[in-house]
């Protein structure tokens, strides 16, 4: 039995981020069932998967770029981390307020992790996830973690009585919700997002007792009960069962007369569909240009949450006018990873309008803006895998989702994402999707994909065609070293222009151009017919222009191809086919 910590340190935040995917993982359905405000769209328990899927996967490459070998990460870097991911791949309202709670909690924690640490941690979280939202409903989430930052204000001083207590005080809080919000008490539910923050401190119960909190009763289905509340006469429903007995709740599971009602009711605001689009990105501005965006987005619509710090912000809102809101990010400072999801309201219901699906399509993770406007018009899919931001499972199946189509090729282009996309060609394949994974490592080879892509011959074909234009196209990239060390070359400097071929070291050298220029000649050669150029977002034309010019006067018959690829992880990248 694994040794349970005594604070937490950097273990014990990845164990809590793979318990509370777990959790999240199991509950994830229901809490989508239960989803009613602000947008009844189902999607909270999805949002905050994902959401939680993005923090742990941050944490995992911390523990994974860790050299040392005999000692852990730092807690401080295990937890900003966290924070991280999350801010980064926060979704939905649920997903961008889960994000700031673990920000906040993030502030504390990287000073120390014991037991008055982590109750300033909750209250931290609390007040920023509270302040984060443009304007706080009681009945909500919020609610829920300030319920959850109180009880844990005790004079206990064990860490396990601390979270013990602040996951208690999150149930009882959750389970008087339909008491605060007159659209949960009509439907019958208690708060979708309450529920998920329930899921993940009891993630947190379980990482330092070792005891996941009950699950309780069963129903003769052998799906998990819901605990229903007695509210005005009645019963609701959608409280996470288990853990210690609330007001109200019998512990056979029903409140005394009440009906427990398997499924919400329709239940919208009197009078309000709300607005028409939910639009979402992450920004890059400073403090003074993000408060000005806030009173601009509070007057274009509702549902305003704005997240981050330190020069990143995770934006999210509600509105009709879908552009204003982009146009109004784009006069803050840069957003990207804009996703606008339009909402049509049918008898209350929200419900996202489709077309018919198309035959084929191709998704493709790409490292900078310049090659997904490329692929862009291709025809493609496209994921932008940002420096130190790499994609998580949810977002490629998102992005196979959005391509809308009955066959997908997916192109992951790094071989670190491998796992990663089979993950997500998996999830897609249950939801009736016919996915192939083309084992792409470098851009370069999704180029060279695409280019033989022919949606009209049959997929296998197209698979084969494409799999075999990957596979025949060498690829390299410059990169900058950041610290002395042994590479396949000899040592390099901090400094050192490294040329990596094949993911390896081949190359050290004093400047772009002339590291450029040599790794060019060892991959020519083995011989090429075509070699494409990749320039980064500070590199400038010159530099292709020379290169182009050096192909051809040592190497007859070969031509070059130079894109733009924008702001990207390395200066250069280099493919030979």
């Amino acid at each position: 039995m694994p040794q349970l910590p005594d604070d937490l340190d950097a273990v014990a935040v990845r164990t809590w981020c793979s318990l509370a995917l777990e959790a999240l993982g199991r509950e994830r359905a229901e809490i989508d069932a239960i989803n009613v405000y602000p947008i009844a769209d189902g999607d909270t328990g999805t949002n905050l998967y994902l959401t939680v899927e993005s923090a742990a996967a941050a944490v995992e490459a911390v523990f994974a770029a860790h050299e040392t070998g005999t000692s852990t990460p730092a807690t401080a870097d295990a937890v900003r981390a966290m924070a991280h991911g999350a801010l980064i791949g926060a979704r939905g309202n649920s997903g961008t307020i889960l994000a700031q709670l673990l920000r906040g909690m993030a502030g504390v924690l990287a000073d120390a992790g014991d037991a008055a640490h982590l109750r300033l941690a909750l209250t931290s979280a609390a007040d920023a996830a509270r302040q984060a939202v443009a304007h706080p409903v009681e009945g909500t989430v919020l609610t829920v973690a300030a319920a959850a930052a109180e009880a844990a204000q005790g004079d206990e001083r064990e860490l396990r009585a601390v979270v013990r207590a602040a996951y208690e005080g999150a149930l009882a809080a959750l389970a008087r919700t339909p008491e605060q919000l007159a659209v949960l008490g009509r439907a019958g539910v208690v708060d979708a997002g309450g529920r998920g923050l329930v899921a993940v401190l009891g993630a947190l119960v379980e990482t330092v007792t070792g005891q996941a909190p009950a699950r309780g009763p069963r129903t003769a289905s052998g799906s998990a009960a819901k605990a229903p509340v007695t509210v005005d006469g009645g019963s609701v429903v959608g409280l996470p069962v288990g853990g210690t007995p609330v007001e109200g709740v019998t512990e056979g599971g029903l409140a005394a007369g009440g009906l427990l009602v398997e499924r919400p009711l329709d239940c919208p605001e009197d009078g309000d569909a709300g607005p028409a689009f939910e639009v979402i990105y992450l920004l890059e501005a400073g403090d003074e240009q993000v408060a000005r965006l806030r009173t601009r987005l509070d007057a274009l619509g509702d549902s305003l949450v704005v997240v981050g710090g330190d020069g990143l912000w995770h934006v999210h809102v509600h509105v009709d006018d879908a552009g204003a809101a982009v146009e109004a990010g784009v006069e803050a400072g840069r957003p990207y990873r804009i996703r606008i999801t339009h909402f049509a309201t049918e008898s209350g219901h929200d419900v996202r309008v489709q077309a018919e699906p198309a035959q084929r399509a191709v998704v493709v993770v790409v490292p900078g803006d310049g090659l997904a406007g490329l692929c862009t018009e291709a025809g493609a899919t496209t994921v932008i895998a940002r420096p130190g931001e790499p994609p998580a499972s949810g977002e490629l199946v998102d992005a196979i989702r959005r391509a809308h189509a009955r066959e997908v090729v997916l192109l992951p282009n790094d071989a670190a994402l491998r796992h990663t996309a089979a993950a997500a060609a998996e999830q897609a394949r249950t939801e009736g999707v016919r996915v192939a994974l083309v084992p792409t490592r470098a851009a370069v080879q999704g180029i060279a994909a695409l280019a033989v892509h022919e949606p009209d011959r049959g997929f296998d074909e197209d698979v084969v065609a494409m799999t075999a234009a990957a596979g025949a196209t060498r690829y390299a990239e410059l990169a900058v070293a950041e610290r002395q060390s042994w590479t396949m070359a000899g040592i390099c400097q901090a400094g050192d222009i490294l040329g990596l071929i094949d993911g390896d070291v081949a190359v050290i050298g004093a400047d772009v151009p002339h590291t450029a220029r040599t790794v060019l000649d060892r991959m020519l050669a083995a011989g090429g017919e075509l070699v494409t150029l990749v320039l980064g977002e500070d590199v400038p034309d010159s530099l292709a222009d020379a290169l182009e010019e050096h192909v051809r006067e040592g190497h007859l018959a070969v031509d070059t191809v130079v894109y733009r690829g924008g702001h990207q992880r390395a200066p250069l990248l280099i493919g030979v086919e």
